[in-house]
C-alpha cells in the first residue's frame, strides 16, 4: 500500500547489531549508535511493534522486568528502566495510489514555492502566528523546500520540508495563520509541497502528536494515511 521508499526505510531503522528478542507482536534490537541521539525508539504499526534500545538499555530493561515483553508492557518497562518515551506521533504517508491523485492533481493558482525574494513575506507571516504555532509545526524557509498560500497578496499559510536521519523521506510541517483557518489552505499547500517532493523522487512524511485533533483531520483531508506511531527515549532529558 505504501512506498517502497517507506517500508525499506523504517527496515533498515530498526535492523540494528543483533536481534535481542522476537516475539509475535514485538522485536526488540540493540544498535550502539541509538546512544547517539535516543535511548530507545518505537515503532508501532499493523504488523506490529519494533523497539532499537542501546546496549546498556536493553541490559537494564532485562535486569529491571525480564524479557520478552510485549507491546503495552513496554512503556511503563522502559520508564521502569530510567528510559521514559517522549511522546509518540502518528507518522502518516501517501499510499501509491493517493501519490498518483497528487501528482496529476493541478497546482492551486493561489499555492507557490516559497525562496530568498519572500524572506519580508514570511517574515511577516511569522510575525501574526504565536510562538507556540511556530514551535508546533517547525515550518522555515531554508528547508530543502517551501511553499505556501496567498490571500490578497499576503502568505496566510506555509508549509515546508526538510530530509529525515539522511533518508529520501522529507519530514513536513505546515501552519496557517488563525485567521485564515478553515478554507482549505492547508490541505492544497500540503499537496502542492508534496507534489514537488515526489517529482524530485523524495517521499513526504507527516507526523503529529496522538492528541493534536486538528492535525490529525489536515492528514485525512490532505489524503495521507496512517502508517503508524513513532516515540523516542531521548538521550538527555527533555
Amino acid at each position: 500500500m505504501f512506498s517502497a521508499l517507506v517500508e525499506t526505510h523504517w527496515q533498515q531503522a530498526f535492523a540494528g547489531e543483533a536481534t535481542r528478542w522476537r516475539e509475535s507482536a514485538l522485536t526488540v534490537t540493540i544498535d550502539i549508535r541509538a546512544h547517539a541521539r535516543f535511548r530507545a525508539i518505537l515503532l508501532e504499526t499493523e504488523a506490529g511493534a519494533r523497539a532499537m534500545l542501546d546496549p546498556a538499555l536493553a541490559d537494564a530493561l532485562v535486569a529491571a522486568v525480564g524479557a520478552p515483553l510485549e507491546p503495552d508492557e513496554l512503556r511503563p518497562a522502559l520508564a521502569q528502566a530510567g528510559a521514559p518515551l517522549y511522546g509518540a506521533d502518528h507518522l502518516f504517508y501517501f499510499t501509491l495510489r493517493d501519490q498518483a491523485g497528487v501528482l496529476a492533481e493541478p497546482p492551486a493558482a493561489h499555492v507557490r514555492a516559497l525562496g530568498p525574494d519572500d524572506a519580508a513575506a514570511f517574515a511577516m507571516f511569522e510575525s501574526e502566528a504565536s510562538e507556540q504555532d511556530r514551535d508546533d509545526a517547525y515550518v522555515a524557509l531554508d528547508h530543502d523546500a517551501a511553499f505556501g498560500a496567498f490571500a490578497d497578496g499576503r502568505l496566510v499559510c506555509a508549509a515546508s520540508m526538510y530530509r529525515w536521519d539522511e533518508s529520501r523521506l522529507m519530514d513536513l510541517g505546515v501552519l496557517t495563520l488563525a485567521a485564515h483557518r478553515g478554507r482549505g489552505h492547508a490541505r492544497a499547500v500540503v499537496r502542492a509541497i508534496a507534489r514537488h517532493a515526489l517529482a524530485q523522487g523524495w517521499e513526504p512524511q507527516y507526523r503529529c502528536q496522538l492528541d493534536n485533533a486538528a492535525s490529525v483531520a489536515l492528514a485525512a483531508a490532505a489524503g495521507l494515511s496512517g502508517y503508524g506511531r513513532w516515540d523516542v527515549a531521548p538521550s538527555s532529558p527533555q
